[in-house]
């Protein structure tokens, strides 16, 4: 039910905060473009994880699905929420990040030594959460890992 509940949330957020917080641009790529790219890829990659998931790129939200690739992360709930405490860590701050962690948090308060784990794995991390990776889907998602100490 929690995670119902989250889910919604975050549906109900993610119009408003494309269209009033998210400056940059849309990605003007495909899911077909994205695995036309090396099979080593950050773009080939990206591609796979949204056909392994069904998932569609979000306009304006792209770079969240990156941050699933180069950090292993899932797609379950607490994973989200162990996404935004990595972030955190690695030096990102927003209202949306701020919200995810403190309501994550009241309904997930067993998971809190995971979400200090993905906190602490931001923290050993070169900050990389604002970069545009949109130019960087060609490298090898490897060199990315080991450049930024992605773990």
């Amino acid at each position: 039910m929690k995670d119902l509940f989250i889910e919604k949330m975050y549906e109900w957020s993610k119009k408003p905060y494309q269209k009033f917080l998210k400056k940059n641009e849309p990605w003007a790529i495909s899911k077909k473009e994205l695995l036309a790219l090396p099979k080593e890829s950050l773009g080939f990659h990206l591609g796979c994880f949204l056909i392994k998931y069904n998932f569609d790129m979000q306009p304006k939200l792209e770079d969240h699905d990156v941050i699933h690739v180069l950090t292993n992360t899932g797609i379950s709930v607490k994973e989200e929420i162990g996404m935004q405490y990595y972030l955190y860590g690695n030096g990102k701050r927003s209202l949306y990040l701020y919200l995810v962690i403190i309501s994550g948090t009241c309904f997930y308060p067993t998971e809190i030594k995971y979400f200090i784990n993905e906190y602490c794995r931001g923290k050993k991390a070169l900050k990389f959460h604002y970069i545009d990776h949109s130019k960087m889907l060609h490298i090898p998602v490897i060199k990315i890992q080991e450049t930024f100490k992605i773990k």
